[in-house]
């Protein structure tokens, strides 16, 4: 069953929207609608038919034909519903390319400007929509990019000024090059807001708020969001016209989480975390794993220790460049790594194939944290497995995120690696180790995929011996660096040269020692008595 709500946003709430105008209607799976069915290009329809993407899922059923007569949209989903494509189909469809008789008919000035603005909250998020929207357009020629911090601006500007029609990015990086006046939103036509409750929480609320005025106030304008917090019904409210709301969940289901996910929640001491976690990236099945970390410094911990175990294993977080952290995911995705730990910055809309286990190797902050992490595995249909390990004083913070999503793991269970539920839950052969067995260790590893050159504000390579000897010698004019010496030791003596004649003007000649003993000046002996009389036996003494 699909609770299908459509109800233009006035002072109520959302909730109050939902509660007015409600209406369900029966869905079987397998009669799923096509795309072309739902209005969608033939050309779209091609492109995501050869991606093995044929039918449309209940968010996509709901967005699709209202976002195609041009209506402003909420989208609210269970997160690896497949909200992009629910946005990313009108959009695509809504393109003038150059190859349509109607872009001669645009203003000069318009033509290779932006039609179409996608903001997200990171830059995996950012890239990944980018790649969705790119590959589900390439039949009819619709150039995409995605601009984000850590890459270079000249390539992204270059992209812009030989012709764009839809962008993909971050709010920063948009704000920076619409200040450069290298990007124009002039001529955007539709807006869509992706993971809206993220930005709000991750504080990018003003910068959408500065993007948003940039754009004309005739536009479309489509908001996803997980969540619906006050502030995201009050964007709404604002920047949006007659809002329909749309919501895809099963009737009755009250659970944020998919019921494709089997959920595990046990409470594990930490100096068993590795041992344990290795023996669960050996259940019989399990094809690509994610595991989250709440620092930077712990994701690099993991990924350092698995590794010496066998493991396959990439790492994202914020201390490495965007290079390392795209090597990483490229790995991941063609399979050369098995294992990708991270932290919270790759658990919003990070769509990998094939990922079955999601292992939360600390206890989330929060419910959205936890929907938001598990979320990268039962995807768009497919099954998967969960497992979140609870410290002893994290047990507090995991009840209020189980009271907060209804789920039955109030008091996780206390595991070990030994323990017989771990093997016979998760389908793990016995007298599995936490060590993968050199005969097991076939992936290519993170080594096999290249890092990228992202330019002069990504990860800078490192200079080889050739290149510290040329900056060596521009930074000390045309000499070799073996001169360096030399050059650094002509200056001293020229500057002692130069000081010499001034020391020797005051330094008396050996005829005149004799005299500047001899005859001192009155003021020299006024001041020798005093100092005699104050030390006088080698005890102070009260000066006169």
């Amino acid at each position: 069953m699909i609770e299908y709500l459509e109800h233009p946003l006035s002072n109520a709430t959302v909730n109050d929207a939902a509660d007015t105008a409600t209406e369900t209607s029966p869905v079987d799976p397998t009669s799923a609608p096509t795309f072309v069915e739902l209005g969608a290009d033939p050309q779209i329809a091609e492109a995501l038919e050869a991606d093995g993407i044929t039918h449309a899922f209940p968010i996509q059923e709901q967005c699709i034909p209202l976002a195609l007569q041009g209506t402003d949209l909420i989208g609210q989903a269970k997160t690896g519903t497949g909200k992009t494509l629910g946005f990313g189909i009108p959009l695509l469809q809504r393109m003038i390319t150059p190859d349509k008789p109607e872009y001669a008919e645009m203003p000069a000035d318009a033509q290779g400007k932006p039609q179409a603005l996608v903001v997200c909250p990171t830059r995996e998020l950012g890239l990944q929509v980018a790649t969705d929207i790119q590959r589900a357009g390439r039949i009819k020629g619709v150039r995409v990019l995605a601009i984000y911090g850590g890459r270079a601006y000249e390539p992204q500007i270059e992209a812009l000024q030989n012709g764009i029609d839809v962008i993909v990015g971050t709010p920063g990086r948009i704000i920076d090059l619409a200040n450069r006046r290298d990007l124009d939103l002039s001529h955007v036509k539709v807006l869509v807001l992706d993971e809206a409750d993220e930005m709000l929480d991750m504080g990018f609320l003003p910068d959408v708020e500065r993007i948003v005025a940039m754009i004309p106030a005739k536009r479309q304008t489509m908001l996803f969001s997980a969540t619906m917090p006050g502030q995201i019904v009050n964007l709404a409210r604002r920047y949006m016209t007659q809002p329909m709301h749309l919501r895809a969940a099963d009737m009755g289901d009250e659970n944020a989480t998919v019921d494709a996910i089997e959920q595990h929640v046990w409470r594990v001491h930490p100096m068993d975390k590795v041992e344990l976690l290795g023996r669960i990236l050996q259940a019989d099945g399990r094809e690509l794993a994610m595991i989250f970390t709440r620092t930077k410094r712990k994701a690099q911990r993991v990924c350092d220790d698995l590794t010496e175990r066998g493991f396959a294993v990439g790492t994202v977080h914020g201390d490495l460049g965007q290079g390392a952290r795209e090597q990483a995911l490229r790995a991941f995705r063609t399979g050369k790594v098995d294992v990708l730990v991270a932290t919270d910055v790759a658990a919003r809309g990070i769509d990998v194939d094939n990922v079955t286990h999601v292992i939360n190797y600390e206890c989330p902050d929060d419910e959205k944290t936890y929907l938001h992490r598990i979320g990268r595995t039962g995807r768009a249909g497919h099954t998967g497995t969960a497992v979140t390990f609870v410290d002893w004083e994290d047990v507090a913070r995991w009840q209020m995120i189980d009271r907060a999503l209804k789920l039955p793991f109030k008091d996780p269970i206390e595991t070990y690696s030994t323990s017989d539920h771990v093997y016979t839950g998760l389908n793990i052969p016995a007298g599995t180790g936490g060590t993968l067995p050199k005969a097991s260790r076939t992936r290519e590893g993170l080594g096999a995929e290249k890092v990228e050159d992202l330019g002069e504000t990504g990860k800078k390579k490192r200079p080889d011996h050739d290149d510290r000897h040329k900056h060596d010698s521009h930074k000390h004019g045309d000499h070799k660096h073996g001169d360096r010496k030399q050059t650094e030791h002509k200056p001293r003596e020229k500057r002692h040269e130069e000081k010499a004649p001034a020391v020797a003007r005051t330094e008396p000649n050996p005829e005149s020692k004799s005299e500047a003993r001899t005859e001192p000046s009155s003021e020299d002996k006024a001041r020798r008595n005093r100092q005699r009389r104050r030390t006088r036996g080698g005890e102070a003494v009260t000066p006169e």
